[in-house]
């Protein structure tokens, strides 16, 4: 049984109590997580906020992405224990946790290069007595609730901008999967950074993330998860006027048209659904698959869905590994179930798989219409559903009818039908011949109930930043103080 504690200022804190860390393929707890206390939450404000107002807050842009180059090589440094880290939490496969840790270096290093970049603007006031210019200025203090899919990718997408914006953080990661977010909080007095700058509190109950949002003194909140707790978190932090940035669920539709490569076509619909066991917000789990190639497309889907290998997470040889917890798998069997009674053919799957304890095997379901439930409900598990379409207009019509608009797949070789039909869909990213594929510069986020604000790329850095304007006036005129103007 591994121990891990929270970082806290300068201080490495145990909390007020522990809970267990379970790994999903044993079963078993492997890890004593720190439980906060409000005591905790508040200390963990009160260093972000020193820092902000003090060291961080005086270093300069060069100097901080000289901090985060240094941060970035020691994640390089530890991404073997890091990634293994996040399997044994939320059972994930190796290769895929391994890799993602190994890519965080090129997020560190890009926003290192923007953090001494950071310009303002000089203004034409209009007023010949008056010289104006605009600023751009860190937010202050971020807190940062973080979801157990994939901890230290999704905290990334929010850290390295806040870093290269002068920005200081208090992290809540997932109590599913906390240990490789307070394992890399270490890191930063390796780095060189300020004390305060990056802190961690960690908590099975759910009052420790909310006390961090609600925290009078957090000037902005950033969330990653549900739906529905999202909305919670928008409405604590506007209890004290937070801003915040929202990445919730998706139900995104993987559209293929007739004229697509089907064996392409059918790989990126596995790859979208299956990959990661479907325990992903952009999830591809909605096929909308033209009428003429239904059967093809479905039937090449099936076979290889059939073939995925689940296991061990460890091992190389294995596919898709089991599913994080007992609650959300009993929500899966829960929506298949209620699928099942409400018509849906099990084209595949819809059982454990033969292998017990947290898995689900690869499940397609078909004969549903786009208004059942399980077309609806983000499973947040391994569970495609194949609906036909047969015009384009259609097939837009059945992705955009959804609450959700987080990403779409399309699958053509017509590139005039890829610019129509991306243009139309009402969804943050869309990938055209491919799927499930994220970079750093690439801003990343989503429409209607799929959240709001953008990470990653340009448009991550500034959702860090507020402008501010400067008036100077010039000549030293007394003006008439009841005028405007």
């Amino acid at each position: 049984m591994e121990s891990v504690t929270m970082t806290i200022g300068a201080e490495r804190r145990a909390g007020a109590g522990t809970f267990g860390s379970l790994d999903p393929y044993t079963g078993e707890a492997w890890a004593q997580v720190p439980e906060a206390s409000r005591r905790d939450v508040d200390d963990a404000v009160t260093a972000a906020r020193a820092a902000f107002e003090g060291e961080w807050g005086a270093t300069p842009g060069a100097e901080r992405g000289r901090l985060m180059r240094r941060l970035a090589a020691l994640v390089s440094e530890n991404a073997d224990a890091l990634g293994d880290a996040e399997t044994r939490d939320n059972g994930k496969l190796l290769r895929e946790m391994g890799g993602q840790v190994r890519s965080l270096s090129s997020w560190y290093d890009y926003y290192a290069g923007l953090a001494d970049k950071i310009e303002g603007r000089v203004v034409d006031t209009g007023r010949p007595d008056f010289f104006g210019y605009v600023t751009r200025e860190p937010v202050g203090v971020v807190a940062s609730i973080l979801p157990w899919n994939s901890p230290l990718l999704l905290l990334t997408f929010k850290l390295a901008p806040a870093l290269a914006a002068g920005c200081t953080m208090v992290a809540k990661p997932s109590e599913q999967a906390p240990v490789s977010i307070l394992r890399f909080a270490q890191l930063f007095a390796q780095a060189g950074f300020p004390p305060g700058v990056f802190n961690t509190v960690s908590g099975a109950s759910r009052e420790v993330g909310e006390w961090l949002v609600a925290h009078p003194d957090v000037d902005h909140v950033s969330f990653t998860g549900s739906e529905r707790t999202g909305a919670a978190v928008a409405a604590a932090a506007g209890g004290h006027l937070a801003p915040v940035t929202l990445e919730l669920g998706g139900k995104s539709a993987n559209i293929v048209f007739p004229d697509a490569d089907l064996d392409a076509a059918a790989n990126g619909l596995v790859a979208g659904i299956f990959a990661a066991a479907g325990q992903t917000c952009i999830a591809g789990s909605r096929a909308l698959i033209h009428e003429s190639v239904y059967d093809a497309v479905l039937d090449r889907v099936a076979e290889r869905a059939k073939r995925i290998v689940l296991g061990d997470p460890k091992d190389p040889a294995t596919e898709m590994g089991p599913i994080c917890f007992a609650g959300q798998l009993e929500k899966i069997r829960t929506l298949v179930a209620a699928a099942r009674r409400d018509g849906a053919r099990v084209v595949t799957g819809g059982d454990d798989g033969g292998k017990g304890g947290l898995f689900f095997a690869p499940t397609i379901l078909a004969d549903v219409g786009n208004d059942a439930e399980i077309c609806q409900e983000e499973v947040f598990g391994p569970v495609l559903t194949a609906l036909k379409f047969s015009s384009e207009q259609e097939a837009i019509a059945l992705a955009n009818a959804s609450r959700y608009g987080l990403a779409a797949g399309v699958w053509t070789l017509d590139v005039r039908r890829a610019l129509r039909v991306t243009r139309r869909l009402r969804v943050g990213t869309v990938w055209v011949n491919a799927y499930r594929t994220l970079n750093f510069a690439m801003p990343f986020g989503g429409a209607k109930r799929s959240g709001f604000g953008r990470e990653n790329g340009l448009e991550g850095l500034a959702g860090f930043l507020q402008e501010k304007a400067v008036w100077i006036e010039t000549t030293g005129d007394t003006r008439d103080p009841f005028v405007l103007g």
